[in-house]
């Protein structure tokens, strides 16, 4: 065989070759939509309140967005925690202390004297997130910080839970005694100890 008749017949087979890959195909897939799934289930049953939006709120979370885990709507962090006093608590799906705490703040947040206590889910799908919360019981209003804006913004620590006072005046405080919320007397106490300026 000579030397060009072997070069034709590679340049036959490569021309082939191209042609069956890039041949459109009947049976191809259509291809897969990227969408976020459909939380409508889980959301009708962890059955939360709604996120409140009630003030311009701290400068540090004025231009961060969140999801309203209620909803699934965007709302405006500082909105959400802003205008009046509320302990905002940061937690995720595997950490063990916050499944703890959780239920402790939402018992806390029935009481007469409670300030506004609202959740912030970091660091875990929105569907785990919903889920726990379902499983626990705990019907707080709670935000979801998929891209971790909020808690950037507020400086969150690698350790959770994390919890911080913000202030109808829109300062930010974070609670460092205790750490974990076990009792609902905790939390009345830290509480009161950041209103009275003393952490």
């Amino acid at each position: 065989m000579s030397t060009r008749l072997r070069w034709v017949l590679v340049a036959v087979v490569l021309l082939v070759a191209g042609a069956v890959a890039v041949w459109p195909r009947g049976d191809d897939p259509a291809p897969v939509s990227a969408s976020a799934p459909d939380l409508t289930g889980p959301r009708k049953a962890a059955d939360l309140a709604p996120c409140a939006a009630t003030g311009p709120g701290p400068e540090v979370l004025r231009s961060v967005t969140a999801t309203c885990l209620a909803t699934g709507e965007p709302v405006g962090a500082g909105n959400a925690l802003g205008g009046r006093d509320v302990l905002v608590n940061v937690w995720a799906t595997w950490c063990q202390p916050c499944r703890e705490e959780l239920p402790v703040l939402a018992e806390y947040a029935t009481a007469a004297d409670a300030v506004d206590v609202v959740g912030l889910a970091v660091q875990s799908p929105e569907a785990d997130a919903l889920s726990l919360l379902t499983t626990l019981g705990v019907r707080l209003p709670n935000l979801f910080d998929g891209g971790g804006a909020v808690a950037k913004a507020l400086k969150v620590p690698d350790a959770l839970p994390a919890s911080y006072l913000i202030s109808a005046d829109g300062a930010v405080t974070f609670v460092t005694q205790p750490r974990v919320f076990r009792t609902v007397e905790d939390v009345r106490a830290a509480v009161a100890r950041l209103r009275e300026g003393t952490r």
